[in-house]
């Protein structure tokens, strides 16, 4: 295994395939910037900042190196965060940290000022301003539980603004700046593109013939594609891997497409690569993907790990469900057949994927993505948080009537499901019956018995339910909803709290 760790070409093959980057870089390589608080990709104080070579241009995400295996980087370019500084200055991030008084204990303050250097390098690339809405984004998956967000909100505001200030004499460029121009490093890059990645125990098959080699040699592998849930059984439950195949590399697994009749979602496609694709043509997709855990968890979470994992509270099985999308499953010999996402949950944490089985891609239709839709996640956080209930809806409307309805939820019982009587009941209506709002509401109470446990009781889902329902019901009609993002917050009720009855 190759990588570039900071200025330095790194060459290993000892590492077992669950060994994490956090405890490669503090056990093996003594850089203890980088700390642990969770371990399971919650708190952002072990974020890393990864570059990787993608068109020909060099781009860094950030990612939780405490649940990230230290071989999944192969080929890629990790930057701590004792390297910000290593172009003669403090990175803007840093000096922004400084003036604005951002760190107290300063255990949390490394994870966040490497969220911030990526916010910043992707915007001097993109040539856009930062703004507030930018900065909690960024920041989203960093916990402080001392400083307070304030003057780490105002640090990422001030990036652009603030002064350089030398640590040593040397030419004032960022130090993504000097990596995208330096021939050398990216000569290193493309050279580690063609070299193997695959060692004894962690496999990183290209293609579907790499994929179907891999599982006939390892039969008792197991597979891991962005391993945001998968490895808290490493870092959590203490259970040892001993073979990984990585699929997150797979270009046929890779598609994200619109055909002539669907939209094509590949399993390994990460929820930031969705939220960037469904910005300008599916806005409300791109706004549930925001709400989705955090910055890092989205940069190496997949679609597919998050449908397989049959989670009871996950967040993309319900839009799915209210699409009616089809799941493409491969088996390891090469056949496939297709199951609708209603029929793939059997119960909690059980789906019709065989053994010998993973998920290739979903396929949305792209009349039913033309149609009226919304999504509504309530959790007690904004953002980095699970969701007490989860409403994906679909109106259908022909000739001012309701043709076809879909209530699928979240968050209420052992799997996704949907309220089909209450479909039953708007289905024929006019979108503007009230009444037979009503009586959908009505028949929603009776045929739900949402669970109760540390996020909300059955009461509160269920009343949260019926509301969410005519909340869509109310958009559909052309009331304008306020919708409280969380993000773009005045600084007016963030210090006096005065307006937030206007955004109840």
């Amino acid at each position: 295994m190759q990588f570039l760790l900071n200025d330095e070409l790194i060459d290993d093959n000892t590492l077992p395939s669950d060994f994490t980057a956090l405890r490669y870089l503090r056990e093996k390589r003594g850089l203890m910037g980088t700390k642990e608080g969770c371990a399971s990709g919650d708190c952002g104080a072990c974020t890393l900042l990864v570059g990787a070579l993608e068109d020909g241009e060099l781009t860094y995400s950030t990612l939780n190196s405490c649940i990230t295996p230290m071989q999944s980087l192969a080929g890629k370019h990790v930057v701590s965060v004792e390297y910000l500084s290593k172009s003669g200055e403090l990175h803007p991030a840093q000096q922004a940290m400084v003036a604005c008084h951002g760190s107290q204990c300063g255990f949390c303050t490394p994870g966040f000022v490497l969220s911030l250097a990526g916010l910043y390098e992707k915007t001097q690339r993109s040539e856009q301003p930062i703004d507030r809405e930018a900065v909690c984004d960024a920041i989203s998956g960093n916990l402080c539980r001392c400083t307070g967000y304030r003057p780490i909100i105002e640090a990422g505001l001030s990036m652009t603004k603030e002064p350089m200030i030398k640590v040593q004499d040397a030419k004032e460029t960022s130090f993504v700046e000097l990596m995208s121009k330096n021939d050398r490093v990216k000569t290193q890059l493309e050279r580690l593109q063609t070299e193997p990645k695959n060692s004894r125990n962690y496999l990183q098959p290209n293609d579907l013939e790499q994929l179907a080699h891999a599982l006939k040699s390892h039969p008792g592998a197991v597979l891991i594609a962005g391993g945001t849930d998968l490895m808290l059984e490493n870092t959590q439950r203490y259970r040892d891997f001993n073979t990984l195949i990585d699929v997150s590399n797979v270009v046929e697994l890779k598609h994200l497409q619109i055909g002539e009749a669907a939209l094509t979602i590949g399993a390994s496609v990460t929820y930031s690569e969705l939220e960037d694709f469904s910005k300008p043509l599916y806005p409300q997709m791109n706004a549930l993907l925001s709400r989705i855990a955090s910055r890092q968890i989205r940069n190496r979470g997949t679609i597919g790990g998050n449908v397989a994992n049959a989670s009871p509270i996950a967040d993309l099985p319900p839009l799915l469900l209210a699409f009616d999308a089809n799941i493409q499953l491969l088996k390891h010999d090469g056949s496939t057949r297709a199951v609708n996402i209603a029929d793939f949950y059997l119960g909690y944490k059980k789906t019709q994927l065989a053994s010998d089985e993973i998920i290739a891609s979903f396929e949305l239709s792209l009349d039913k993505l033309a149609q009226f839709h919304r999504f509504y996640k309530v959790s007690k956080r904004m953002e980095d948080d699970i969701s007490s209930v989860m409403l994906a809806v679909r109106f259908d409307v022909d000739h001012g009537k309701l043709s076809d309805v879909r209530l699928a939820f979240g968050g209420m019982a052992a799997t996704p499901i949907r309220g089909l009587k209450a479909e039953a009941a708007l289905t024929g209506k006019a979108i503007n019956d009230e009444q037979g709002l009503n009586q959908a509401i009505d028949a929603l109470r009776s045929e739900l018995t949402p669970m109760s446990d540390m996020r909300a009781s059955a009461k509160y889902r269920l009343d949260m339910a019926c509301n969410l329902i005519r909340k869509a019901w109310l958009e559909l009609n052309g009331t304008d909803v306020v919708t409280f993002s969380g993000h773009a917050v005045s600084d007016s009720l963030l210090s006096t709290g005065l307006e937030a009855s206007t955004h109840a």
